[in-house]
């Protein structure tokens, strides 16, 4: 299945940085004609998550928060100056 046409958050990867740990995601989908593609990064300090859980109930935990972040209304910075 092509992730153009399913709206797929995927996870990627966990890096850590200087500010802590993020889970890494990726989505990518098609809507009214137009393909996109975006990032997304979760810190796992945000997310409420125990260091010792499991790699599986961090990942989910991340994943709601970035679906629920995902969602948001965008809004194109250029007609808003106009």
């Amino acid at each position: 299945m092509d992730l153009a046409e399913n709206n797929v958050v995927r996870f990627i990867s966990i890096t850590k940085k200087k500010d802590g740990l993020f889970a890494n995601f990726r989505v990518k989908g098609m809507k009214g004609g137009a393909t996109f593609s975006s990032s997304i990064s979760v810190d796992l300090g945000q997310a409420n998550v125990d260091a010792s859980a499991t790699l599986e109930e961090i990942i989910a935990s991340c994943a709601k928060i970035a679906v629920r972040m995902f969602e948001t209304k965008l809004q194109f910075e250029g007609l808003v100056s106009v």
